[in-house]
């Protein structure tokens, strides 16, 4: 009789301790549905939106902010669900140290679920400004200056003021900026634009120097910067670089001058009208390379990493002169009479002698 007592006990023991197992699943389950359901089905950003009518509601997060600031931030910025809920979603999404910084343009209308995600995934508003090769400096601060994302700190900034601000001891800043694409947040410092490609200069200038052709005559990473400047402007086809760079490195070797038009142009400044006349090129500027021997004082233009490998490397040849042959290519030639004759070939049309007279 007691074994059946006893067994009886040890059965109603385990059934409550089923129960109770039970019950907690269950109220773990609804309290997870409730949690998720909420998360992801009550909308948390406002009907209204806040950018030009469009359905979508603007807001931004600062970089090296914790879980509670960017709850604090986004609250701050008008969504419709308090700090709290904000932090304890996004622990429930396991996504509270995945958040990132940026502007985000959130859907009116969706739920925390789905705007955390979004922040977690770094799906955020992205601008970008292009440095392209062959623009000038007074180009390229004009492009910076109209972009409408950024903070305009150096509008206004004389080029000295510039090279200050970035910590550049050149005698121009112009050339200093590597033409490639750059990506940012909204509401950057245009400073950092120029920073950024100047570091990426600098670092592009001082590889090819370190692994330049030898017998060059250049003395300084600088002097490939001016080279690789003239050489982006008067390539009319990519694959003419480096035997541009031979006929000028070639014309440096000999002491003879440069004679080439984009120095007296860019001489001219912003001014230049796109004829460039006779008396211009015989218009005494330290940029007129028909009048001085050797390189300009500064690079004319912002010149491209293959201008930059091209005047690192230049062609094995004895070429002197070249000329344009009307496609984008040119012609090159080691003699003044080859050079002459390409000349009224390509630029006076004059068909070649067959024969004497």
């Amino acid at each position: 009789m007691s074994r059946k007592i006893q067994s009886r006990s040890l059965f109603i023991k385990k059934n409550s301790k089923d129960r109770g197992l039970k019950y907690c699943l269950t109220f773990l389950a609804l309290f997870l549905g409730l949690t998720y359901g909420g998360i992801f089905l009550l909308p948390a950003v406002p009907n209204i939106p806040n950018v030009d009518s469009a359905p979508v509601y603007k807001v931004k997060i600062n970089p090296n902010s914790s879980l509670s600031s960017i709850a604090g931030q986004l609250s701050e910025q008008g969504l419709s669900i308090n700090q709290f809920t904000i932090q304890l979603g996004a622990r429930s999404l396991f996504v509270g140290s995945k958040l990132k910084p940026g502007t985000y343009m959130l859907p009116v209308g969706g739920s925390l679920g789905k705007i955390l995600l979004q922040i977690a995934r770094g799906d955020r508003v992205r601008e970008s400004i292009a440095i392209i090769p062959g623009m000038t400096i007074w180009q390229l601060r004009s492009v910076i200056d109209a972009h409408p994302a950024l903070i305009h700190q150096t509008k206004g900034m004389s080029n000295k003021e510039l090279l200050q601000a970035l910590n550049l001891s050149y005698p121009s800043d112009e050339g200093l900026f590597l033409p490639d694409t750059y990506i940012f947040d909204p509401d950057e410092l245009d400073l950092n634009i120029y920073r950024r490609s100047a570091q990426a200069m600098q670092k592009q200038l001082n590889q090819a120097w370190g692994q330049k052709a030898s017998g060059l005559p250049l003395k300084t990473p600088y002097e490939l910067l001016i080279l690789s400047s003239i050489i982006e402007k008067e390539t009319g086809r990519i694959s003419d670089r480096d035997m541009i760079s031979a006929v000028f490195e070639n014309r440096l070797n000999n002491g003879m001058p440069l004679q080439t038009d984009p120095t007296v142009i860019y001489g001219i400044g912003p001014k230049f009208d796109g004829n460039l006349r006779k008396a211009d090129l015989r218009k005494d500027t330290a940029y007129n390379t028909y009048m001085h021997k050797g390189l300009p004082p500064s690079p004319i233009a912002m010149p491209s990493k293959e201008s930059i490998l091209a005047a690192a490397h230049p062609a094995k040849s004895g070429a002197l002169f070249f000329v344009a042959k009307g496609d984008g290519s040119s012609h090159f030639s080691q003699s003044l009479k080859e050079h002459e004759s390409a000349v009224d070939r390509y630029q006076r049309k004059i068909a070649p002698r067959t024969g004497a007279n």
